[in-house]
């Protein structure tokens, strides 16, 4: 089942508004659970979880900033 371009939208501005705070709560809760590592340790974890979130996301995001190619066919 493919998203349409209004669905895809609308849960990449969920995902950003709502899943990315959650993400970034739960991502600095991990690394205090490490207690306090190296600094060079602990940037590692955050560029790691950074990037880790948007992979399952890559669908979502894919085209979104473009214009809505169905409007493109009706003018």
């Amino acid at each position: 089942m493919a998203l349409g371009y209004k669905a895809r939208r609308r849960l990449s501005l969920l995902i950003l508004l709502v899943g990315l705070p959650l993400y970034v709560v739960a991502a600095v809760t991990v690394v205090n659970w490490l207690d306090r590592p190296p600094i060079l340790v602990e940037l590692g974890v955050y560029i790691v979880l950074g990037i880790v979130w948007a992979l399952p996301f890559k669908f979502v995001f894919k085209g979104v900033g473009q214009a809505d190619p169905d409007q493109a066919d009706k003018d």
